[in-house]
């Protein structure tokens, strides 16, 4: 690992509302990994949901906000694969100010999602974990498509010792959330995220895991509604579950499943 590494954790809102504990595993695991972990002040949504809805104009004005409150900082680790998308493909783009736009590339090549920072950056491919059980990885579509990142999350997972990683059917296809779809077209959304609900149980898989707050909401919601035994878990989760069958129930576990067409969990 390199000597000395800064992190800055780009904690995201879904994050914040939603998943605090998934933030406090990340910051215990880097920690433990000898990273030092900073958390800048007054950040709030990426603009992610504005920039899809097509207000591009606001989403700009959330970039330009965000993008000087991590200026200082040596790496950005974000624990969804959509909001490092959002920063490292949409940031520049958006912004008309020539040093704003400098500002943006350079924030852009300092930010990694969680498994890359985690493998790519500090190196680490094998981590300790006590977990036990069958584990099955769904790629959320920013990840996947928007940073072409497939690789980093099984490596993590496939060498963690007595955890049996198993393929999703359908890995790559998207849970339904799409973050203001799920809202727009809940009944779109709902066939979408039944399907595959339906392929994570079909996979023989006691947990789903993801690098996406987003997937990990609308199928958690999913899969509680449904009254399955299959749990839905962050990426992080899991790493820090020392100890922990992954069958045996958590502090993350049940998650409550929410209002309309989507999986989005209620607080």
């Amino acid at each position: 690992m390199p000597p000395s590494v800064r992190a800055s954790l780009m904690i995201t809102c879904l994050g914040d509302a939603f998943f605090p504990e998934v933030g406090v595993r990340i910051v215990s695991l880097l920690r433990r990994l000898g990273v030092t972990v900073e958390f800048p002040a007054g950040q709030t949504c990426c603009g992610l949901p504005l920039f899809n809805s097509g207000y591009q104009r606001e989403a700009a004005a959330v970039a330009a906000r965000t993008i000087p409150l991590f200026r200082d900082a040596e790496y950005v680790v974000v624990p969804s694969g959509s909001c490092a998308w959002m920063v490292k493909r949409e940031y520049p783009g958006l912004m008309q100010d020539p040093a704003l736009r400098a500002d943006a590339e350079r924030l852009a090549a300092r930010t990694f999602e969680l498994s890359q920072f985690l493998v790519r950056v500090l190196g680490q491919t094998r981590l300790a974990s006590a977990v036990k059980g069958r584990v099955t990885y769904h790629d959320s579509c920013h990840l996947l498509r928007g940073l072409g990142e497939s690789a980093t999350p099984r490596t993590l997972l496939r060498n963690l010792d007595g955890v049996e990683a198993v393929e999703l059917p359908g890995h790559d296809e998207c849970c339904g959330f799409g973050g203001s779809f799920a809202v727009r077209l809940p009944e779109v959304s709902t066939a979408i995220l039944e399907r595959k609900i339906a392929n994570i149980e079909a996979s023989g898989a006691e947990c789903v895991v993801t690098c996406d707050a987003g997937c990990l909401m609308q199928m958690a919601g999913g899969l509680s509604r449904r009254g399955s035994r299959v749990r839905a878990l962050h990426l992080a989760e899991l790493l820090l579950s020392e100890g922990t069958d992954v069958t045996a129930p958590s502090a993350t576990s049940p998650r409550t499943d929410g209002a309309g067409g989507g999986g989005a969990r209620t607080p």
